[in-house]
Order: C-alpha cells, then structure tokens, then sequence
C-alpha cells in the first residue's frame, strides 16, 4: 500500500499541470530568475559629481585618481556647492566630492586636509558605494601626501599593527551571495507547501473529508519527501556551484542529515496544513504573499536580536526559521552537525508536532 501510494502520488502531481508547474517547474525557473537580479553582486560606476574649489595640482591628482575607482564614474564637473546640491537632487543616486580652497596649501604645511562628502540617503546603497569609491581615491593621495611629508620631516616608525580585512564566508561581499543561498531553500519550502496543499484541496473537492490509511498517509508523505530531497540536491549541487556562490566543503553526512530533517520538517508542515483547505486556489491565494514575511523571520536578513522576542518564538515554529538557519550553516559556512544542535532539535520538534497534526487529521 505504502508503494502504490508512493507511485500514485507521483501520477497525480504528472497528471495535474498546475501542480507540476509549481512544485517542479517553478522551482527550477527561480533558481535562474531570481539570482539574475543580483548577478552583479556589488554596485559599481556610480555617478560622481566634483567641485574643484582649489584648482590645485593636488585636487587635480585627487579627480584623476576618484575617475579610475571602480565604485565611481565621475560623470561631471561643477562649479560651486549650490550647483551641486541640485544635481545631487534632480540625478538621484550619486555622490559629490568637494574640494575645498587651501586644500593643497594645507598638505604643504603639514596640515590635514579637507574634503566634504555628499550622498542621496533615498539610494543608500548606491549613494554608499559611490562614497566608498571616492573615500579610495582619498586614501590613494593621502598615502602619496604622507610618503611627501615624511621624506621633508624625516620618516616616522612603521605602526606596531597591520589591519588586513578578510570575509570569510561571502568573499566577493555581495547581497546576491548574502540573500539568496537562504531564498533558495525557502523556495523549496513554499513550493512543497503550496502544491501539496493544493493537491490535497482539490481531492477535498471532488470526494469531501479525506480520510487515508496510516500506510497511504506514509507513501504520500515519503514522495513528497523525494521530491524536496531532489530539489535540495539540485540547489546545494547545481545551482549554488552554477550561480558561484559560496560553499563549504561539508560533509556528505552533514548535508544528508540537515537536508533530510528540513525536508521532512517541510512536508510534515504541509500535510498538516493541507487538511484545512477545502478548494483548490485557497492555498494559493493565503500562501502566495507569505514568502516575504516568513523569509524575514528566519532572521538572514534581520537579526533575531532586533525583532520581538514572542516574534522570535513565533518564527520557531516555522520549519524555514531552523531549516535555513542549519541548510546555510552546513552548506555555506562549513558547520558541524554539533554546532547547529539548536536548529536540529527545533526541526525535530516540528517534525512530531506537525506529523502528529496530519496523522490526527487524515487517519482518524
């Protein structure tokens, strides 16, 4: 019983075109549309605007050098800070650089330097890295100014200290790397979520209450459970190594064990929820909208520190809340099984309460 159910479920989800588009279809199309969004990783050639007060051979050296930056293309020239603050608001994104009279005379002295920043706060990100661009160029000729003065004022001693900046997990430090390893596997989990559910609301339809013997229960469940553990397969093998983002070397062990109780904490999640439904569109139209909210409580892009602590309880009993949290861990960071004990007992949890929901609901 448990392998005519396991084949059946397999024929109904062939046999049905808008479940298959969902669990199979989309999930393969999402792991190239979303990324292609972010396939630049980090912003670069950010418009910059300069006001050259000084029109001296050091503010000269220091637009030459802002001009060969990656962050920044230094787009125009203007003449005053009026006229900047309005370009500044009518381009939108950008930065301003402006160099201020005396700035070269203060170098030859021995004094410090100024120079005055501008950025547009409604394009934080692309404002930021233009900023970090020209702070580049800065420290460019702030070394070459300090190598000046040292040689006229006798060198000074070497700093005790070297700071030298390294990332560890998302070494190219890009928010593609940063945000989509944990959409990933949340696609998987709305994938499975809704188009089990929607099964399941469609058989509601046409034969009322559903009532299935434990064995059947069982084979359902353990095809859903190859599907998901398919798709895992499919984004920690394939996708991830296709899209260049970055992996541990995780044992086979590890990701076998992670991968199989979020999976399992998935579908046990879904049949629960699936026994509500009572019309086929019902589950996509309450789940559809769902995926941003649940993705923030899973705290990879919000800390858990900063959201309210019955949220942070609440977020636990969603299975992507522990099952990005120990997928990421393993697959992205090189965790062991023992440092992610936290999420492992949550997902374990959430496989008996969930199970034992669906078996209440459908054998009964």
């Amino acid at each position: 019983m448990i392998g005519r159910a396991f084949i059946g479920t397999f024929r109904t989800i062939l046999t049905d075109r808008s479940a298959f588009m969902l669990i199979v279809v989309s999930t393969v199309l999402y792991s190239f549309f979303y990324p292609s969004a972010y396939s630049g990783e980090v912003a670069t050639r950010i418009p910059v605007a300069v006001v050259d007060l000084d029109n001296s051979g050091a503010s000269r050296s220091l637009v030459h050098k802002l001009s060969a930056v990656q962050q920044a293309e230094l787009v125009v020239r203007l003449p005053s800070t009026e006229t900047a603050s309005t370009w500044l608001q009518t381009q939108g994104a950008g930065a301003v650089v402006v160099i201020p009279e005396g700035f070269e005379r203060r170098i030859l002295n021995g004094s410090q330097g100024a120079i005055i920043l501008y950025g547009n706060g409604a394009y934080l990100l692309r404002s930021s890295t233009a900023l970090a661009g020209a702070g580049l160029a800065i420290s460019a000729l702030a070394g070459e100014a300090a190598i000046d003065q040292a040689m006229a004022q006798g060198a000074p001693a070497p700093p005790p200290l070297a700071l030298i900046q390294r990332p560890l997990f998302n070494t190219r430090e890009g928010y593609g790397s940063t945000v989509f390893p944990g959409v990933g596997f949340l696609i998987i989990h709305q994938t499975l979520l809704m188009g089990l559910a929607m099964l399941a609301a469609t058989m509601r339809e046409a034969s009322g209450r559903l009532f299935f013997a434990p064995r059947t229960l069982l084979g359902i469940a353990l095809a859903f459970f190859v599907i998901g553990w398919a798709e895992v397969a499919y984004y920690a093998g394939f996708v991830f190594w296709f899209q260049d983002y970055p992996r541990a070397a995780a044992s086979a062990g590890a990701l076998i064990v992670s991968g199989s109780l979020f999976v399992a904490a998935t579908v046990a999640a879904a049949l629960a929820l699936a026994s509500f439904f009572r019309t086929r569109e019902r589950p996509l139209q309450l789940l559809a909208g769902t995926s941003l909210a649940i993705f923030f409580l899973a705290g990879l892009s919000w800390p858990a520190e900063a959201t309210p602590d019955w949220l942070v309880l609440l977020a636990r009993l969603l299975p992507t809340t522990p099952g990005i949290h120990l997928m990421v861990g393993v697959n992205q960071m090189g965790a062991s099984l023992a440092e992610q004990g936290w999420e492992i007992l949550n997902l374990g949890l959430l496989i008996l309460l969930y199970g034992g929901v669906a078996w209440w609901r459908f054998t009964r």
